[in-house]
């Protein structure tokens, strides 16, 4: 049986752990390692996009950084309960064009008895800006 520790119920030292290792993995870039802290069925929003299934996520998280180049993520807590989070997040990356950007963020995931992530509900808005003005390294 897959797990993906820290388990729910959260308090907020798991939750935070839970947080670090999803702003790590997504630094990777590697879509592959990240699925696998979803349930095999996990339902995604992400902006106008929904998906089903890791095949989808990972398909997903290719475009993702085949478009947004020089990614960086940043996440913080900003609420959880026994078996939800809610993130705060903001990333920056620049297009083929050069164009910087820094995208802000809200996101609440769900997990399963086994830390899987079953649903995870992404609200990002893209602010354009100039190189000079990165936070996020």
């Amino acid at each position: 049986m897959e797990q993906k520790f820290p388990l729910p119920p959260f308090n907020l030292e798991t939750a935070k752990q839970k947080i670090q290792a999803a702003e790590d993995a997504w630094n990777s870039k590697n879509p592959e390692k990240i699925a696998l802290a979803y349930s095999t069925d996990t339902e995604w929003r992400n902006r106008n996009k929904f998906l089903k299934g890791r095949q989808e996520v990972i398909h997903f998280l290719k475009d993702k950084w085949d478009n947004e180049l020089d990614y960086k993520l940043k996440k913080e807590l900003w609420a959880f309960t026994e078996n939800r989070i809610a993130v705060r997040f903001e990333y920056e990356y620049r297009n083929q064009d050069g164009q910087w950007f820094r995208a802000y963020g809200n996101e609440n995931w769900e997990f399963d008895k086994n830390g899987l992530m079953e649903k995870r509900y992404a609200s990002i808005n893209d602010l354009a800006i100039k190189e000079s003005e990165r936070k996020i390294f």
